[in-house]
């Protein structure tokens, strides 16, 4: 029996923990080898001081079983990426899972794989997905057929034992659940804009507002090119 092929997507400005959360999950599946995916083999910086090198190139990348598109702030400039929307693509057909934690969402959505399906992503976002035929859903983890994306930064935890069940069964999961004592226990009910103080909540809209402005440009960019892409393919 081959290896069950896992990559994960890794760009600038990647928001370490939504791919580092994940892998640690996915690296303790059995039979799996995970995979870091970059356009070339130059380390690559994340949104901190930790810096990742790839493990293989995307012209160099196995079939994969299941893709991983994390997010971050350099996912914003990923939903306009040649390289990375080709590589998703052209990965597309052969996988048995299509899946994303936090904004990764959206470069699944740029790449035109979440249209039609249910999708999550992070609360600042999940609205954006509807511009790329996706239904937003603001579930923390969302399941839609072979497609199954995680909310923001921590959920790709819970996204990733969600998988792990599916990959193997609910007791490996269980057992890579408990390895990693992933027990948690927040000090502050402020993980979501639903439960979090107000004005915790409006603060940080706030800080997020000129860095919102630049992803609704992408955003709207992408969005005009997948359509003409739609237009031309019919």
């Amino acid at each position: 029996m081959s290896a069950l092929q896992i990559g994960l997507l890794l760009f600038p400005k990647v928001t370490q923990l939504d791919l580092t959360g994940p892998l640690q999950v996915f690296s303790r599946v059995p039979g799996a080898t995970v995979h870091l995916a970059a356009k070339t083999m130059e380390t690559v910086s994340s949104d901190t001081v930790l810096s990742l090198p790839p493990t293989v190139s995307f012209a160099a990348c196995p079939q994969l079983d299941v893709i991983c598109v994390p997010g971050g702030s350099g996912a914003d400039d990923m939903i306009n990426d040649e390289a990375t929307l080709a590589f998703l693509r052209q990965q597309a057909p052969g996988a048995r899972y299509i899946t994303s934690v936090c904004t990764g969402a959206l470069v699944l959505a740029a790449a035109g794989l979440l249209r039609g399906y249910r999708a999550t992503t992070h609360w600042s976002a999940v609205d954006d997905l509807a511009a790329f035929g996706a239904i937003p859903d603001r579930s923390r983890v969302c399941i839609d057929r072979n497609r199954i994306t995680g909310g923001g930064v921590t959920a790709g935890i819970d996204f990733a034992l969600t998988l792990a069940a599916l990959l193997a069964d609910r007791g490996t999961a269980q057992a890579i659940q408990l390895m990693l004592e992933y027990n948690p226990a927040p000090p502050f009910n402020a993980g979501s804009p639903d439960t979090a103080p107000k004005e915790v909540v409006e603060l940080l809209r706030s800080r997020m507002q000129g860095a919102r402005q630049s992803r609704s440009e992408a955003l709207a960019r992408a969005a005009r090119r997948l359509e003409a892409e739609t237009e031309t393919a019919a």
